[in-house]
């Protein structure tokens, strides 16, 4: 064991208490959301900033199910991700495997087209004109279709696919095995980190959408969660239940339990998801970006 000068254990003193002291920062929004969420009507309105509440209620999430509004939203939020994860997996893997080739003419061009898109775009308005002449306004495909390829993650997975042994997919072709069998029976499985990598990212993309919702979709009962938690914020007001489930002497609860309850909700499937997918985040990164 190598003993350490005294200016090393200071700086390490130092070290852990900035970094110890760092990490609670970033977890006191948590604390504060999760509590003020459970917490007592009156012991929000009493104390106002609250980490660990007194006495715990349910009443923020009760108001909030008293209506299919937020149910709906959270089910349209589900549909979206898991459909529009699949298309961007789906979509990447397609264009990415023939810019993989070394056989494939243009590849260049194509690369530098894609590349392109990462540092110019059209901007809001062009994009919304060609949302619209392509007839997907209050359409749920003018949330998938329009970002179906992201061009970063198209050239880590070109990069990943040209990695992998060439001697695999002569093998294949000698066994009769077309593009198409090479790319979903050989290819793809040897994938699955860079695409378990990917396919989080997208989701999170997607269960996070609500400026192209805003732009979009009209319909407020097609709205994703997130939208309805952008109205409650900005609004700060509680008309989100149904009244007509309770005594007329009822109270709603305070638009602040309300809101930090529906950012609960809209948070946690996603968090849970998280942790199945994280253990291929370095792995699945790391191996499509060794070379170009």
């Amino acid at each position: 064991m190598v003993n350490k000068g005294l200016g090393s254990r200071i700086f390490d003193g130092f070290n852990y208490t900035f970094l110890t002291l760092f990490a609670l920062a970033t977890l006191i929004p948590f604390i504060y959301i999760v509590s003020v969420s459970f917490a007592e009507p009156e012991e929000v309105l009493r104390r106002g900033f609250i980490l660990f509440p007194t006495s715990f209620s349910l009443e923020g999430y009760h108001y909030i199910f008293s209506t299919s509004t937020i149910v709906n939203s959270l089910f349209v939020t589900i549909g979206i991700t898991v459909v529009g994860t699949f298309i961007n997996l789906l979509f990447t893997s397609l264009l990415a495997y023939p810019l993989s080739r070394q056989d494939f003419d243009g590849r260049k061009l194509f690369m530098m087209l894609i590349v392109f898109t990462m540092l110019f775009n059209g901007g809001i308005l062009p994009t919304f004109l060609v949302v619209k002449a392509m007839g997907m306004l209050n359409s749920y495909w003018s949330l998938l279709i329009p970002n179906a390829i992201s061009a970063f993650n198209l050239i880590v997975v070109v990069s990943f696919f040209r990695q992998l042994p060439e001697g695999l997919e002569e093998a294949a072709k000698i066994d009769g095995c077309s593009d198409v069998g090479l790319l979903f029976r050989i290819v793809l499985p040897l994938s699955a980190p860079v695409l378990a990598t990917f396919a989080l990212f997208y989701a999170v993309g997607h269960w996070n959408t609500f400026f192209s919702a805003i732009l979009y979709i009209n319909d407020s009962k097609m709205w994703p969660i997130q939208v309805w938690l952008r109205q409650i914020v900005i609004l700060s007001q509680g008309g989100i239940g149904d009244s007509t489930q309770f005594d007329q002497n009822y109270i709603a609860p305070p638009s602040q339990i309300i809101k930090m309850a529906v950012i609960v909700i809209s948070t946690v499937p996603i968090l849970i998801v998280y942790p199945f997918l994280q253990k291929h985040f370095a792995k699945g990164v790391m191996l499509g970006s060794v070379k170009g």
